[in-house]
């Protein structure tokens, strides 16, 4: 059972913006819960790139995104946002929505996430 679904995703040049969605309506965990989200690229291990606990609004960026990730979200409709702007070709990968009930805590591993979104691919062409 599919409980975070991704959307927003696509192919875009690089300085170029997206904003990715994560559907968390079926998740009845979602109130005091780590929101996160991973990438993955081909070749390379899953990262954490940045999460937002949902009770309160707390949020994470690993440092690679700072300053151009923006992570958010709507508990009314349980969205999770995460916006990306200046777009580069190392962005490109398959990105993941997660979730588990704890804290985010101070790093993102991804053992440490319960559940899982499909992934939505997001590509950036020099």
């Amino acid at each position: 059972q599919v409980q975070l679904v991704e959307s927003g995703g696509g192919s875009v040049q690089a300085g170029g913006s997206l904003r990715l969605s994560c559907d968390a309506s079926g998740y009845t965990a979602y109130f005091s819960s780590c929101m996160g989200w991973f990438r993955q690229a081909p070749g390379k291990e899953r990262e954490g790139v940045a999460a937002v606990y949902t009770s309160g609004g707390r949020t994470y960026y690993t440092d690679a995104v700072k300053g151009r990730f923006t992570v958010s979200r709507d508990n009314a409709k349980k969205l999770v946002y995460l916006q990306i702007n200046a777009l580069k070709p190392e962005d490109t990968a398959m990105y993941y929505c997660a979730a588990k009930q704890a804290y985010c805590g101070d790093m993102l591993l991804v053992d440490d996430f319960t559940d899982w979104g499909q992934g939505t691919q997001v590509t950036v062409s020099s």
